[in-house]
């Protein structure tokens, strides 16, 4: 009976760091005609999911036309597209309104990570 214990203790101990971990997602929100947000895709959208970025906050999209998902909770309304807005578990901690090119991007995205507890390793 105690070495049952024992492994539960061990296993609660290794699972629950994961269960704790909040839940992050970079929203963005675009709409059909956007040159910016095309401007995206063409620069970043393919790379994005590979980046430790993309791993650490895949993307999801949203119409900004549309009624925002239930399931997020934003500071205040989305007027510009594209707006990126980093959540964590369904709040918005941060935002990138527009799309300021590939290198600002990075950097910005960069800061809401940090922000929000993140830390990206980068090289050189």
């Amino acid at each position: 009976m105690r070495h049952l214990h024992l492994l539960l203790l061990a296993i609660t101990l290794l699972v629950a760091p994961v269960i704790a971990r909040a839940q992050m997602t970079l929203l963005m929100a675009e709409e059909e005609g956007c040159m910016w947000c095309e401007r995206w895709d063409s620069e970043i959208s393919q790379i994005y999911p590979k980046t430790p970025e993309g791993k650490v906050a895949p993307l999801r999209r949203i119409d900004i036309h549309r009624s925002t998902p239930d399931d997020i909770v934003l500071e205040k309304p989305l007027f510009y597209t594209p707006t990126f807005v980093l959540l964590e578990d369904g709040q918005e901690i941060g935002r990138i309104e527009g799309y300021p090119g590939e290198d600002f991007f990075w950097g910005l995205l960069g800061v809401l990570l940090r922000d929000g507890g993140v830390t990206i390793e980068t090289s050189g």
